[in-house]
């Protein structure tokens, strides 16, 4: 196994290009803004991540379609929160509270860590796989104490990768509160047909309002004919009713499948794919939105639970309480399956 320790000095103005070999090119950049990029090829496309920076995924692109959604961010920005560079391919929602805070939390939007300053980044090859690493240190005085430790893998010839996240409770006496999601915002495709291997049923609309959705009658008028039917959206063809946002949550998945397998059609050609362990994610959330802005299909975000607060999770029995020197490991296998 090759490793290569990353360091700041790596990435500069110009692109460097930092290892080739026949299956795969990484190269070294920095945005105008002053944040890091690491882009890494193989035969189908490449990825851009930020290293550095939360191990976001900024970008996606295999056989000349991006994975991620059209937003308003033309390079990613430096930040104390997602909200200031929400134009990214993936996130870690999380940890100590994950997705849209509720009155009664005390978090910022989607938690403490996607944009965190990651402490260590280096790449690993083996075979016909790289893997690009980082770890991030979270202490506070009287408060939480842990290791997390994402990752993403490439295969070579592959539009599949996947995404992994450990977190080590480094307390010794405490327990830690743990909500994770693996938030991938997946472009719109107008007439994009989704498929999944758990039945419609297993599926609610989102039965709050976060303070962040401003509705319109309309909007709210479509919602109920939602609820009513109790239809899940499966084909992705009535834009005007996607602003605001679109939301349903899933049932426990361990009562249904030990493996989740989301599919979006793009057409007869291809395909995006998101897969992962019920037993790690229980619950999976679908988050679609379309306007002149911002247009995103996140058919598939595994979580441990609603990104409805962290309140909500208690309340719901899916907070993790991680025990003191716990650990847990996640997965998701995504991207350009054909």
């Amino acid at each position: 196994m090759k490793r290569i320790n990353l360091s700041h000095k790596m990435f500069g103005e110009a692109e460097f290009n930092l290892y080739q070999d026949s299956n795969f090119k990484v190269t070294t950049f920095t945005y105008p803004s002053g944040v890091e990029g690491l882009r890494i090829n193989n035969s189908k496309g490449h990825v851009v991540l930020l290293p550095f920076m939360g191990m976001i995924i900024w970008d996606a692109i295999f056989d000349g379609i991006s994975l991620k959604m059209k937003d308003m961010f033309s390079q990613p920005l430096p930040g104390k929160e997602i909200a200031d560079t929400y134009g990214c391919f993936q996130f870690t929602s999380g940890l100590l509270g994950n997705g849209t805070p509720a009155p009664e939390d005390d978090y910022q939007l989607h938690g403490e860590f996607p944009t965190s300053k990651m402490d260590h980044a280096y790449i690993t090859i083996e075979d016909d796989e790289i893997t690009i690493h980082a770890d991030f240190e979270y202490v506070k005085g009287f408060g939480d104490h842990y290791l997390s430790e994402p990752s993403v893998m490439l295969r070579k010839d592959s539009g599949l990768f996947d995404i992994n996240l450990s977190v080590t409770n480094l307390s010794h006496s405490q327990v830690m509160p743990l909500q994770y999601m693996c938030h991938m915002n997946y472009a719109y495709s107008n007439g994009a047909r989704i498929e999944q291997n758990v039945p419609d049923d297993a599926f609610q609309l989102r039965q709050t309002v976060p303070a962040h959705v401003h509705p319109t009658a309309d909007w709210l008028a479509y919602n109920e004919q939602l609820k009513k039917s109790k239809e899940l959206i499966n084909e992705l063809n009535d834009e005007k009713h996607y602003d605001p946002e679109i939301v349903f949550f899933s049932k426990d998945l361990t009562k249904y499948v030990d493996e989740a397998e989301f599919r979006m059609h793009l057409n007869e050609n291809h395909n995006f794919l998101t897969k992962f362990r019920s037993k790690e994610f229980p619950i999976v959330t679908r988050w679609i939105l379309y306007n002149e802005d911002q247009q995103v299909a996140a058919f598939a975000l595994p979580g441990t639970s609603t990104p409805e607060g962290k309140v909500a999770a208690e309340k719901a029995g899916t907070l993790i309480e991680l025990a003191p020197q716990e650990k847990r490991s996640f997965t998701v296998t995504t991207g350009l399956e054909r």
